[in-house]
């Protein structure tokens, strides 16, 4: 299950890091990016926009990174898809499908994509620091995104595949391997 040595991936980590632990999407960007792992190409921001579809058709796999409020802990990865052409969006508010879909109708591109959802507790406040449970979430979701880019594999899973996924059980979800040649 590696990926060739020329895969190149994105990862966009993107929340507010002056909303508390909506800066997890942030975090981890900052965090893979120290890494400086070979073919990764890391960008963060408060919010995707449109442009992130140029950004995105250059690259053969994507992973968005982002606080989430009430899902699994310590993280969760789901597959994503381009959605249908007739979408919208806003200047403030553009959601990952529908940059993929740019990306797909502007540049005929269609990356294998991919959604991680941090769980996070503390954002009804302004600061920039993260609560101890969304560090402790952080720290996990680091590992498995330094672990899966390096194996050249991204599964989806659930809070239940966390462990598997880091490598310390069986897992209970769907592995899906990142198809990183060119179509």
């Amino acid at each position: 299950m590696a990926a060739p040595a020329n895969a190149k991936v994105l990862l966009i980590g993107f929340g507010n890091p002056g909303r508390l632990d909506d800066g997890l999407g942030p975090a981890l960007a900052d965090a893979i990016e120290k890494l400086a792992l070979p073919g990764v190409t890391v960008e963060s921001n408060y919010q995707l926009t449109v442009e992130d579809a140029a950004e995105i058709a250059e690259h053969d796999v994507v992973l968005f990174a982002d606080a989430d409020v009430g899902g699994a802990e310590p993280f969760w990865v789901e597959r994503l898809y381009p959605g249908a052409d007739d979408f919208s969006f806003t200047s403030h508010s553009v959601e990952p499908r529908a940059v993929l879909t740019l990306a797909r109708r502007l540049f005929q591109a269609e990356p294998e994509a991919y959604m991680l959802g941090i769980r996070g507790y503390e954002f009804n406040d302004f600061g920039e620091r993260l609560s101890k449970q969304a560090q402790a979430n952080l720290a996990a979701a680091v590992e498995y995104v330094e672990l899966s880019l390096r194996q050249g594999s991204i599964r989806e899973i659930r809070a239940e595949g966390v462990d598997a996924a880091l490598g310390q059980g069986e897992t209970t979800s769907e592995e899906m391997q990142c198809k990183t040649e060119s179509t």
